[in-house]
């Protein structure tokens, strides 16, 4: 498998790459009011409104650092964690900013083990990577927003069914 290597302070993550649509330069984000902390804010997007969060608050409660290799990584959210989610539903657009996102790493299915603690928190925080000497903490895209985050921080379309679900 293929990862796409950022760090968050001193610690490096991965995300898969087949997620990954582009990498983009930090742009200047448009303030969401009332949002949690960890959004950045929104980004037009060749005519998409694009939602990006802040990876570096999200795990360590810290903004991300203005610096070169500051980037905001554009994937492909399904929300799969949602009730009545399928891999075939389609897929929109959420920025990723996180810092020093400059490698890739090929890594192999025996390089991949569980992690040995699994926190309620963070359902986000996926397998580890035993390469060398590192660890290396996989991010599961599709469980990086509770639902009930994805009502107020997704496209309209896509929520239909989530408030419906939610309100029963």
């Amino acid at each position: 498998m293929l990862f796409l290597l950022l760090n968050i302070e001193n610690e490096r993550y991965a995300l898969e790459s087949q997620e990954v649509v582009e990498i983009l330069p930090l742009v200047v984000l448009k303030p969401v009011p009332h949002a949690p902390e960890y959004v950045a804010g929104v980004f037009n997007y060749r005519g998409q409104i694009v939602t990006v969060i802040d990876m570096c608050y999200m795990i360590q409660k810290k903004r991300c650092p203005d610096n070169l290799s500051t980037r905001i990584v554009l994937v492909n959210y399904r929300g799969n964690n949602r009730v009545g989610a399928s891999e075939s539903q389609t897929p929109y657009l959420l920025g990723l900013m996180a810092e020093r996102v400059v490698e890739m790493l090929q890594v192999a299915d025996a390089e991949l083990v569980d992690p040995v603690i699994q926190v309620d928190s963070a359902p986000y925080l996926g397998k580890m990577i035993l390469n060398d000497q590192r660890m290396i903490q996989c991010i599961q895209i599709e469980h990086l927003l509770l639902e009930s985050s994805q009502v107020y921080l997704l496209p309209e379309n896509h929520n239909i069914e989530l408030l419906e679900t939610l309100n029963q």
